[in-house]
């Protein structure tokens, strides 16, 4: 999906960033909240949002949609921090009340795993191949919670 009307206002919405996702939340005028480096927490237009890119909303119920506007519209902004307040932070704190950033963990844990390796293999491959496993099940339970 990468039309603006193939969502409801409160959706979370995802679009490939590099090697991340990046979210935003659907405001009810079409616009889409969510924070980046040089603006932090602002409001742009979907199409400012989605930069070209296909983009895709989180399944969520009507509890959900209501409860990630009223945080959108509720939270003071604020600076954006790569460490403690990216999109996923934003968005999970306007959503849920909690700041969280699960891509976040899985890099550091995958970053984690992948050095322990090294150390005690000593061999570039197999820290790879732990960094990509983790990254693959991290990113699995994330899913699936």
């Amino acid at each position: 999906m990468d039309k603006n009307s193939d969502f409801k206002p409160g959706d979370i919405l995802s679009r490939r960033k590099g090697l991340v996702m990046h979210k935003g939340i659907l405001l009810d005028d079409g616009s889409v909240y969510h924070n980046t480096p040089r603006r932090g927490e602002h409001v742009s237009s979907f199409s400012a949002f989605s930069k070209n890119r296909n983009v895709y909303a989180e399944p969520s119920d009507e509890f959900t949609r209501e409860e990630a506007l009223w945080g959108a519209k509720l939270y003071p902004r604020r600076r954006y921090n790569p460490l403690t307040n990216n999109c996923e932070h934003t968005v999970s704190r306007a959503a849920n009340g909690s700041q969280r950033s699960p891509q976040l963990s899985s890099i550091f844990l995958s970053g984690g795993i992948a050095v322990a390796t090294l150390v005690l293999t000593r061999s570039i491959t197999l820290a790879g191949a732990g960094y990509a496993l983790t990254r693959k099940f991290t990113k699995q339970k994330a899913s699936s919670t």
